[in-house]
């Protein structure tokens, strides 16, 4: 039976909209697929960094054509934040937590909207990936999996701290 919901049917707009512009475009900043046929669940694939970067030099040296993102719409979206993990490559600083969890506070049910898109959080993401420095790990110092599991502990862990604290964004020393 088809699902009927307005997280259903807003994740379906999105999807063909993102779709339609993968394919009008030769090279897109990023794309999307569902991982098997779930439309709660998907793959983006971020392709495009800022070109003067840092990020994207490493992207290009180490031959790395794009960053590997998991998102997971909970029950509640729009009106609740995608899940969204890092999967490779390992990244550090750029706001990536333990396990690839993404410290961004429009992806915290405080710091979201429900008129935020797929895109436009995509976007973002990019954006303070290079914000923040971000740099593709040579040689992870630990060897512990990006798994979804560390990521959702690390996000919950940072979530309580911004809560407790307040969001400022660190002095870049800070990282």
């Amino acid at each position: 039976m088809p699902d009927f919901s307005v997280r259903a049917r807003r994740l379906m707009k999105e999807y063909k909209e993102i779709q339609k512009m993968q394919s009008s475009k030769n090279e897109s900043v990023f794309t999307v697929e569902l991982i098997n046929d779930n439309l709660y669940e998907w793959h983006a694939r971020l392709h495009t960094v800022d070109p003067d970067s840092k990020l994207a030099k490493d992207m290009i040296e180490l031959n790395v054509p794009f960053i590997l993102l998991h998102l997971t719409f909970p029950d509640n979206f729009p009106f609740a934040p995608p899940f969204m993990r890092v999967v490779e490559p390992h990244i550090e600083k750029g706001y990536v937590m333990d396990g690839g969890a993404i410290c961004m506070e429009l992806l915290t049910p405080r710091g979201w909207a429900s008129a935020y898109t797929v895109e436009a959080v995509l976007m973002q993401f990019a954006a303070s990936l290079v914000k923040g420095q971000g740099r593709i790990m040579r040689k992870p110092k630990n060897t512990k999996e990006f798994t979804r599991r560390r990521a959702e502990e690390a996000f919950r862990s940072l979530v309580k701290t911004h809560e407790k604290y307040g969001w400022v964004t660190p002095s870049l020393s800070d990282g």
